[in-house]
């Protein structure tokens, strides 16, 4: 392999996977509220998202057959030190080489009993294309959060959404969930 193409794989690899953290703007605002949104659970319940209010909120793509599927642990036990003042939800999706083809049950149990899942957890969902959830679209959409246009690019990609509503952060999917970058924002 030449040098030049080397350097191209390297340097998109780093943008897939590198730690950057991508901060909201002093000056934006969301346009479209964060509190009308909702999902269902891998159980089939309603999650609505104006029961989050006064708390922040993660926001995670997650695959069961990933590099990054340890991050399920580190997810929790972001989870279990501030329950009392954050949501984490799971959003499982098969976008990225098919690395979370089970059904919502599979879903649940491996959740369940390789890593004692006990946050929010989505039932599977695209996060990309034609089909994106909408808690996706707003993530992804500046006219609707107020700046950022970020869509994942991997199994893994955070969100944090503050206490008002307001998406405050991306994070790349190298980036644990219990690095300083995300917890200082807690």
């Amino acid at each position: 392999m030449n040098i030049k193409l080397t350097v191209m794989a390297l340097s998109l690899l780093m943008g897939l996977f590198g730690c950057k953290a991508k901060l909201k703007p002093e000056n934006a605002k969301s346009i479209e509220s964060f509190y009308d949104l909702q999902a269902t659970s891998l159980f089939g319940d309603e999650i609505n998202f104006n029961d989050f209010k006064g708390k922040k909120v993660l926001i995670v793509n997650t695959a069961s057959e990933c590099g990054f599927t340890p991050q399920y642990g580190e997810l929790e036990e972001l989870y279990q030190k501030n329950k009392d003042n954050l949501v984490i939800i799971g959003f499982p999706a098969n976008d990225f080489m098919n690395q979370e083809p089970g059904s919502n049950e599979e879903i649940a149990t491996f959740c369940e009993v390789n890593y004692g899942v006990s946050f929010l957890m989505s039932e599977r969902i695209t996060t990309k294309g034609d089909d994106m959830h909408q808690v996706y679209k707003w993530l992804t959409d500046s006219n609707k959060n107020g700046w950022n246009t970020q869509a994942p690019r991997w199994n893994f990609h955070k969100y944090l959404v503050d206490e008002k509503g307001e998406l405050i952060g991306v994070f790349k999917p190298k980036l644990s969930p219990l690095d300083e970058k995300i917890t200082s924002l807690l």
